[in-house]
């Protein structure tokens, strides 16, 4: 079988990560950023040709079925929507956008062209998550009435001193849309839909250095009506101490913890054991910090398989859309609150 065809539109750390596994599984026809060094250190990787515009790449005569984004936060939407509207499926970094009317117009233009667009959620293939997913739908925990998402992570003065768009309100967005946007998917993937939202928000040790919060506690009332809450902070002491979800169901209270959602802590679910899980992939490496799970190799298994044995996509833009619409909604309630 013809091998799928993939364009990078971004060549950094996670333009290069995409290029190993479409390297891979498929093939990598071109890549394109508007820094010449990265974009031509990924092209001499992968001996393909490089573009400084994506809309040079989109006018170029290449024979390209789907375009990977892997730029910063605040370009994804109109890569996305250009490289819909120029006849190619899409598969989206996370977060999807960091504005809600954006991501209707992505999902929009999707079906007006017709086209496949995916969202990178990778942490939906840790085998702890994937599992207590599966037994939440199959109901082994009964109702489920309450839920604890913690995310303790580090990032210092140099994780974003090395970089021109971390930190700024227009591209990167906020904390809970580059570090934790995969933590938020998983609450509605596992969960559901979130109705009522109370945030507190601040700005603890990064004053100067990033144009938002640096922690944050969360209340939540899901339309299931379960209750939520969320404690996040970029400001753990020297390093990442913890990604971890509890679930307080009526049969049954587990937990999955370690720094990147990746051990299951914690069972006791009535007439049921979840047995011995497979390792999982290791977590993202960014030199002296590490990112969620390096399930990347999974995304593109899908992603083949849905555009050539018409499988089931793992993350929609729909999917994608309620991330950002919970954000947002968070965001809005920080802000009221002062």
């Amino acid at each position: 079988m013809t091998k799928i065809r993939f364009a990078i539109v971004g060549c950094g750390r996670i333009g290069n990560r995409h290029a190993k596994h479409i390297a891979e599984q498929a093939e990598l026809v071109a890549v394109c950023d508007s820094d010449a060094s990265k974009a031509s250190s990924l092209s001499s990787t992968y001996k393909v040709p490089s573009f400084g515009e994506l809309d040079e790449l989109l006018a170029a005569d290449l024979d390209i079925e789907v375009i990977s984004i892997c730029t910063p936060n605040g370009l994804h939407a109109c890569q996305t929507n250009a490289s819909l509207k120029a006849g190619y499926h899409v598969l989206c970094e996370k977060p999807m956008a960091i504005d809600v009317h954006d991501c209707g117009e992505m999902i929009n233009t999707a079906e007006k062209m017709n086209k496949r667009l995916f969202i990178v959620k990778q942490n939906r293939f840790n085998p702890a998550i994937a599992e207590v997913k599966k037994i939440i739908d199959d109901n082994r925990l009964g109702q489920v009435q309450s839920v604890q998402l913690s995310c303790f992570w580090n990032r210092n003065e140099n994780y974003y001193a090395n970089s021109d768009w971390k930190g700024t309100k227009e591209l990167d967005g906020g904390t809970l849309y580059t570090q934790f946007s995969h933590f938020i998917d998983l609450l509605y993937w596992m969960i559901g839909d979130v109705a009522e939202v109370n945030a507190l928000i601040a700005n603890y040790q990064h004053e100067g250095i990033i144009e938002f919060e640096d922690a944050g506690v969360v209340s939540l009332k899901f339309y299931n009506g379960a209750l939520g809450t969320i404690n996040y902070t970029v400001n753990s002491y020297g390093k990442n101490m913890e990604g971890s979800l509890t679930v307080f169901g009526s049969k049954g209270t587990v937990k999955i913890g370690g720094q990147y959602l990746n051990k299951l802590e914690y069972q006791h679910i009535e007439g049921y054991e979840i047995g011995e899980l497979p390792a999982g992939n290791p977590a993202n490496e960014y030199g002296e910090y590490q990112g969620s799970m390096s399930n990347h190799d999974k995304v593109y298994e899908n992603v083949i398989s849905v555009l050539q044995n018409n499988g089931e996509i793992a993350t929609n833009g729909f999917e994608g859309l309620k991330t950002v619409e919970i954000i947002d909604k968070i965001y809005k309630s920080a802000l009221k609150n002062g």
